[in-house]
């Protein structure tokens, strides 16, 4: 089967081994991000992801309050490994921050009672689906990500770092950069255990 759309969403991977030398500009791909993040659905359009991209110093900054973070809970005889993966998201050019600001998510539960216990749920669908835009815009770009999950443990000091509105609350945390290493094989479960079609 051939179609546009899967064959760049098989570019989307998780890249691991990630490096500085981005193939365009920092400003092209911020603009990259940004649209991705516009473009990506969201229940009654309520347009509730937020994106904080960093670079340079900003980028290591917020992974030195990851490293700084787990150096607390992460026992000390057994804390290698965990530097080793925190430097590898450090060796690339930045990371975007995804939020969902729950002040949106208020006023929808306020405006549409009927819905109040689903609207932090469908948020949840949309920072997912912002999330997949930005991975696959940047993958067909040629450029390098995975997705991580530090928060809640880092909330707090990201907040106070970066000057995040109150109302912003931290889903996920994407570093990216060049390809430094060919992707690995990705295997997939039988279809008779994921799909049911009836006609």
């Amino acid at each position: 089967m051939s179609n546009k759309a899967i064959e760049i969403y098989t570019k989307r991977r998780s890249q691991y081994v990630i490096g500085n030398d981005l193939p365009i500009s920092q400003e092209e791909t911020t603009a990259l991000i940004k649209e991705a993040v516009r473009q990506a659905p969201s229940s009654f359009n309520s347009q509730s992801s937020r994106a904080v991209i960093l670079f340079g110093e900003q980028h290591d900054k917020f992974w030195q309050i990851v490293m700084e973070t787990l150096r607390k809970i992460v026992p000390a005889d057994s804390f290698a490994p965990t530097e080793k993966k925190v430097n590898s998201f450090i060796a690339g050019a930045g990371t975007v921050l995804f939020f969902e600001d729950q002040d949106v998510i208020k006023g929808l539960q306020e405006q549409f009672a009927l819905y109040a216990d689903n609207f932090p749920v469908w948020s949840e669908h949309s920072t997912g689906i912002a999330q997949f835009a930005v991975w696959t815009a940047l993958a067909e770009a040629n450029i390098g990500a995975t997705l991580q999950h530090y928060n809640p443990i880092i909330d707090d000091a990201v907040a106070e770092t970066f000057n995040i509105p109150a109302s912003w609350k931290l889903r996920a945390q994407m570093p990216f950069g060049s390809n430094e290493a060919p992707f690995g094989e990705k295997t997939f479960i039988d279809d008779e255990q994921r799909f049911m079609v009836f006609s």
